[in-house]
């Protein structure tokens, strides 16, 4: 009798649900923002794209969605707009081609999707979600990755849907102070312009998604740190972080797991942890850029070491907030 009176206790515990977690997205439109170059015009324009993508992810999450579809719908916003370095607005390569790069990873399960070196896909976050659900891979590449995308119903679009007067005189720039020998005067900002979002949901489950054209004048189909889970990518139970910046040293200091071991194993802040690898780690090697990072308690930091990054948040008030430089 005791036996089975204890049995129901247990059973009518498990049965009682969870308090739900108060859902939160943080998103970011790319680190390097130069301050002379931001006029009031582009100010408005930007700060109305990241309002937009956080409204359609934060719909989501209102109403009581994933946070992989959080970060799906955000992204979109983002891909869709030609002033971010992602989808529409991606740069040119050095033979005049955009190669587009996105991953998603879900940290509940640590599912992830990536692709790099795509040309006709018009959303590539839609992409590398569908690796992750409807493939057994994790990671596609150029052609192969595009005959996917037919086979799983993705939108293909002709190339010049990517071309934008702004990114191919930025790429015209480059060419020619390279024949001339010199460093482009664009200097270090040809290596930014990423877009990213992570994500709380209700269930307290935590996503991040990345998506890139990777940099101005690049060639032999380099990648960057956004489709490499871990590096510009990742997502776990404790942590999701989304990396902007000079790719080649997030890969190298695996930045967006750094972060996310040190907030499950060192048991950091998730705002220390973000800021000792975009503050720390990342300049030693020579590299900047910037981060957006969450925790599974909502709380997020979005460190950056250049001269601004395009950022926004909805916080566990359901408050919007936008910003773009330090101040």
């Amino acid at each position: 009798m005791r036996l089975s009176l204890v049995a129901a206790l247990a059973m009518c515990a498990c049965a009682m649900p969870l308090e739900a977690a108060v859902p939160v997205l943080v998103i970011h439109g790319g680190a390097g923002v130069i301050r002379k170059d931001l006029t009031p015009e582009k100010d408005k324009l930007v700060r109305a794209d990241l309002e937009a993508a956080l409204a359609a992810g934060y719909a989501v999450l209102k109403e009581g969605g994933a946070s992989l579809d959080a970060v799906t719908k955000a992204i979109l916003v983002l891909e869709d707009s030609p002033r971010f370095n992602a989808g529409k607005g991606a740069v040119f390569t050095h033979d005049g081609r955009n190669e587009l790069d996105s991953a998603i990873m879900d940290g509940a399960t640590l599912r992830a999707g990536a692709v790099a070196g795509v040309h006709r896909v018009k959303n590539p976050v839609l992409l590398a979600r569908a690796v992750m659900e409807k493939s057994p891979h994790v990671f596609l590449a150029g052609d192969g990755a595009e005959e996917f995308a037919r086979t799983a119903g993705i939108e293909l679009v002709d190339p010049a849907y990517f071309r934008t007067d702004a990114r191919w005189n930025q790429l015209q720039e480059a060419l020619k102070e390279e024949a001339k020998g010199q460093q482009s005067s664009l200097g270090r900002a040809i290596h930014y312009g990423t877009v990213g979002a992570v994500a709380l949901d209700k269930a307290g489950h935590l996503a991040a998604a990345t998506s890139t054209g990777g940099m101005t004048n690049k060639r032999w189909g380099r990648v960057g740190d956004s489709p490499i889970i871990g590096a510009g990518t990742y997502a776990n139970a404790q942590c999701a972080v989304s990396a902007t910046g000079w790719g080649e040293y997030y890969i190298r200091s695996v930045a967006a797991h750094d972060i996310c071991a040190r907030v499950e194993y060192g048991k950091q802040p998730v705002a220390k942890a973000a800021d000792a690898v975009v503050m720390d780690v990342v300049p030693k090697l020579g590299g900047d850029g910037g981060v957006i990072a969450l925790d599974a308690n909502g709380n997020f930091a979005t460190p950056f070491n250049t001269d601004g990054m395009y950022r926004g948040w909805v916080d566990r008030d359901g408050k919007v907030h936008v910003a773009i430089l330090k101040d």
